[in-house]
């Protein structure tokens, strides 16, 4: 298979499961706003917020459109739900957070890479 056909095609496999997020989080915003720490104000409207950068993101990797850019804010919204909810999770001692700690930082890394592996 040719590799530019490859990588577009797991571009967009890659990108289908944030976009499914976004759509579940505006969809379902208030059975999540329990996620939202509580320190943090705006409760729901970060849920929504959340929903919407989650499908620019893959919308982004999908139309092959400023892929950079969308690697780079994807790897960064994942780095901030790794540090302010998973892992307050598992060091409050409910390991099974870990699995949601790690997810994250696997898709963390997953659009960090296909953004720096991108000439746009």
């Amino acid at each position: 298979m040719n590799q530019i056909l490859s990588l577009s095609l797991f571009r967009v496999i890659f990108a289908i499961p944030f976009a499914v997020f976004g759509v579940m989080h505006l969809m379902a915003a208030d059975k999540m706003q329990g996620m939202v720490p509580a320190y943090v104000p705006g409760g729901v409207i970060w849920v929504y917020i959340t929903g919407v950068l989650l499908i620019l993101g893959a919308a982004g990797f999908i139309i092959n459109k400023s892929v950079q850019l969308a690697g780079l804010l994807l790897g960064g919204l994942m780095l901030i739900f790794i540090l302010t909810i998973h892992l307050p999770v598992v060091i409050g001692g409910d390991q099974n957070g870990m699995g949601s700690l790690l997810k994250d930082l696997a898709l963390m890394a997953g659009a960090l890479y296909i953004g720096n592996s991108s000439s746009k």
